[in-house]
């Protein structure tokens, strides 16, 4: 449709409008793709702001330190209403959330003692141990080919999993190496 992320709306934004939508993101998010949900609602929905405007915040918000849909909910907030739409609009991304966790968490502590739940929880532990083990032997599937990569694998391995040194010394000392050896295997295999 024509005009969908032209110019905003004149008309001011509510305190509670701006609450009541970053509320809803915040309970109803999980995962990524955020900033397209607020993009839909923000410019396309409610037209509270230009498609220029949103895209250079969200740009600026990604190049700046902390969450950038957090960092993004306040530069709106921000835009619409001032500091005091910033700060509305944060409080309203996480105290559903927040009290979502808490509830989560009380009602976890009156059913933890339960066998069935405990047997369920070790049940999905294993599940991602397999997969997690899955995935690594993929992996080395791969990087066995190369036995100087299986070195490094089994020094890592050795270093932090069996001897657990910390892990900054070990990267430190064990990524040229890693990184030397990646290049000698990429100039092997252009031969």
């Amino acid at each position: 449709m024509a005009g969908e992320t032209g110019a905003p709306q004149q008309r001011p934004v509510s305190l509670p409008q701006l609450f009541l939508m970053c509320l809803q993101i915040g309970l109803f998010s999980f995962g990524g793709g955020l900033s397209g949900w607020i993009y839909q609602e923000v410019v396309v929905r409610r037209r509270w702001m230009s498609e220029e405007e949103f895209l250079s915040g969200l740009a600026l918000c990604q190049v700046m330190p902390g969450i950038n849909v957090t960092n993004l909910i306040v530069y709106i907030g921000q835009l619409v209403r001032g500091v005091a739409g910033a700060c509305v609009g944060l409080v309203g991304l996480i105290v559903g959330p927040f009290f979502v966790v808490i509830g989560l968490v009380l009602i976890y502590e009156r059913i933890a003692g339960l066998a069935w739940l405990q047997a369920a929880f070790d049940g999905m532990a294993a599940a991602a141990i397999g997969l997690l083990l899955i995935v690594g032997l993929k992996g080395a599937q791969r990087v066995a080919r190369f036995p100087p990569a299986m070195l490094v694998i089994a020094a890592i391995v050795v270093t932090v999993g069996i001897l657990q040194w910390p892990l900054v010394p070990v990267v430190l000392v064990l990524a040229p190496v890693s990184v030397a050896v990646a290049w000698s295997s990429a100039k092997h295999h252009a031969r």
